[in-house]
């Protein structure tokens, strides 16, 4: 089987159930960026991450793949992607991993630059293009299932990434830099 079909070379792309839209549409821009970030958290996941940080990650890409498959269904075809719904325990699962996280952690009161190892830098890459998934779904609006729950779970991811960067650095013994004025 040929990967390429050549239906998208003028611009169009179908979503899940068959309508075919613009390259351009907001919907694209929301699940490509579920993609986008899901490749870094990917990358973030090809270094050497203690097993809890790992297996959470793994849940996190897991989970960005179905969040995927809903902004790329139609609103009118949503039952193809019933049982990808994002649920209250995943979100809590991340209030969870943040919370055991910040209780390991000293507290910082001032901003802190993306930027140490490796690791703590593409966390920091994460949280960022994860904020800028959460802008483009608060822009589809209630156009899709589960946006609520979807919009819980992205808002965490951010929080998380920004508890895991700080983690990253303790545990490899990284400066944390701070914000200069």
């Amino acid at each position: 089987m040929k990967i390429y079909t050549k239906t998208g070379d003028r611009g169009t792309t179908s979503l899940v159930g068959g309508t075919r839209v613009s390259k351009a549409d907001l919907r694209l821009e929301a699940y490509g960026t579920a993609d986008e970030l899901n490749s870094f958290v990917g990358l973030l996941r090809s270094h050497r991450l203690p097993e809890d940080m790992d297996k959470v990650l793994n849940f996190v890409q897991n989970k960005l793949f179905n969040l995927g498959a809903c902004l790329a269904t139609e609103h009118d075809k949503q039952q193809y992607v019933r049982e990808l719904l994002l649920t209250q325990e995943n979100v809590q699962l991340l209030e969870s991993e943040i919370d055991r996280m910040t209780a390991e952690l000293p507290v910082v009161r001032s901003f802190i630059l993306p930027a140490g190892s490796e690791k703590v830098a593409l966390s920091h890459v994460c949280r960022t293009v994860t904020r800028r998934l959460e802008r483009r779904m608060v822009e589809l609006g209630d156009s899709y299932e589960g946006s609520e729950l979807c919009l819980q779970f992205v808002n965490r991811l951010s929080d998380y990434f920004f508890i895991l960067s700080k983690k990253l650095a303790q545990n490899d013994e990284c400066e944390i830099f701070l914000w200069e004025k």
